[in-house]
């Protein structure tokens, strides 16, 4: 799969691409034609390049499909080619994307999308996601507890007993779906903020045998900005831990993203 990112990062058209969805994410296909002086056909052919190096996603919103920019894969590059080089705390430096304000006159685009493939079962995915033991090993040292029923509460504890976030389980359909609202609680100008919502997919890959794909959506946050910007920069850093541990049984070096 490296190969297929670097492939898709040395043209500087899809690196314009990227750019562009870098400074607004959820965009139409038409959007992304406009600044480049090519043909529809032509910015097409790229974002499907993007898109099969995993480095966008796309989602349909109406009759719209929305093109967005998806960190994980560069955050893998950076697990693996960079961050052994580095101290620590330069993690907490490397994300993808700032806080912009946005402007959307679409009702209930998402914003934030991120996908990872992993070698693992939809039920293997599960059970990490619900399982403090487990989630304490990729989720910056925090365990999720709840009965995961619908309609229940969660809370997301450090390992050092501090609460740090908490909602109400939305959705359960296991093993393929879980929707929670979410809300910070040990982030600065995050006290106020109303709770926004968090959706995981995850689906058996239709082409690759024993992958997963897991998508997460965080929308539902006009009146959450510091906690859109801090799950913007965290999500990333936990999708690549769950794939690091679920394929390799080893963690990460995860430092906390600030709000």
């Amino acid at each position: 799969m490296e190969n297929e990112i670097f492939k898709a990062l040395a043209d500087p058209s899809r690196r314009t691409l990227l750019d562009l969805l870098h400074a607004s994410d959820g965009r139409t296909l038409s959007d992304l034609c406009a600044p480049l002086e090519m043909s529809r056909f032509g910015v097409m052919k790229h974002l499907n390049i993007l898109e099969e190096a995993g480095l966008i996603t796309t989602r349909k919103v109406g009759r719209e499909k929305l093109h967005y920019l998806n960190s994980v894969p560069i955050r893998q590059i950076y697990d693996r080619w960079v961050s052994k080089y580095a101290e620590p705390w330069a993690i907490g430096l490397t994300a993808m994307k700032d806080e912009l304000e946005r402007e959307t006159n679409m009702e209930n685009k998402p914003r934030n999308v991120n996908r990872i493939a992993i070698k693992a079962t939809p039920d293997q995915i599960w059970q990490a996601l619900t399982d403090p033991a487990k989630t304490s090993k990729f989720w910056f040292n925090c365990e999720i507890r709840s009965s995961w029923e619908t309609g229940s509460p969660f809370e997301l504890w450090s390992t050092d007993g501090e609460k740090r976030a908490e909602g109400t389980i939305l959705t359960v359909e296991p093993p393929h779906r879980l929707a929670l609202s979410w809300q910070f609680h040990s982030f600065p100008n995050t006290e106020g903020e109303n709770p926004s919502r968090i959706t995981w997919e995850i689906d058996a890959h239709t082409e690759l045998a024993g992958v997963t794909l897991v998508t997460v959506v965080h929308d539902q946050f006009e009146e959450a900005a510091h906690t859109a910007k801090i799950l913007e920069n965290g999500v990333p850093i936990v999708l690549s831990g769950m794939k690091t541990l679920l394929e390799t049984g080893s963690t990460l070096i995860q430092v906390m993203p600030k709000g």
